[in-house]
């Protein structure tokens, strides 16, 4: 149910989420009308989270024509994904661990003993649902999972940069994923060793999760069908990323 109070953050959550799970496909095109009749509610708080979408980079406005779901190419996710590798490898190099960055007023709320302990749990459910194969569940708790354990930078800008590439790269993966099967024991499900591994303030093994992580991703958006390469472009060069 949309609730009333928030309707505009309600529409680009649940929005948001069938971009996700793939049934708002890449490519699909409706107008503000139609989402305003689906939900119920007066155009005013869908056209606003519509533009909220947009501005995340999962929609696209169409000129008289309403909006259209962004429709990423390999090409995208590979550089989005060396982009993430990039910035989680400096941020490890920087401060030794994701949880030790200095901070000259620390928030209590975010380096709690609880916001560890909630980290913990979303790990655990990230990784039963990637062993399950239950896409759904697993981008939903991945995605809480790695808001969560950002938060801990205590840098609202990288946590917020990170939250956005993660949810554009499974916006690109999850659709070519739709009727695959196999995917048993293919779907990363490391959450909870790197959370250890993030407490225990072991860079080395931080780096080498991350480094399975990015590879893993890769492989796993394959699984879909091998990208077209672009006149020119080297098929392998997205392997040779930066870990992370």
């Amino acid at each position: 149910m949309i609730r009333r109070s928030t309707l505009r953050e309600q529409l680009a959550e649940a929005l948001r989420d069938e971009i996700l799970a793939g049934r708002l496909a890449p490519g699909r095109e409706f107008t503000v009308r139609e989402i305003a009749e689906q939900y119920g509610v007066s155009a005013t708080p869908v056209r606003e989270a519509l533009v909220d979408l947009t501005s995340q980079g999962l929609l696209e406005t169409r000129q008289h024509r309403g909006f259209r779901v962004h429709a990423y190419s390999f090409d995208d996710f590979a550089r989005m994904l060396e982009a993430r590798a990039l910035v989680g490898e400096g941020v490890v190099r920087a401060t030794r661990s994701p949880i030790v960055r200095s901070h000259p007023e620390p928030d209590p709320a975010v380096r709690s003993p609880e916001a560890m302990t909630s980290v913990r749990r979303r790990a655990v459910a990230a990784r039963d649902a990637a062993l399950a194969a239950d896409l759904d569940i697993l981008v939903a708790y991945d995605l809480r999972f790695w808001r969560e354990l950002t938060a801990l930078l205590g840098n609202p800008y990288l946590a917020e940069f990170l939250d956005r590439l993660r949810v554009r790269c499974w916006a690109f993966v999850v659709p070519r994923l739709r009727g695959v099967t196999g995917l048993r024991g293919r779907l990363w499900s490391g959450h909870p060793e790197l959370t250890e591994a993030v407490e225990r303030r072991d860079a080395a093994a931080i780096e080498e999760h991350l480094g399975v992580l990015h590879h893993s991703f890769l492989a796993l958006a394959r699984l879909g069908g091998d990208p077209d390469p672009a006149p020119g472009s080297d098929p392998a060069a997205p392997d040779a990323a930066p870990e992370g």
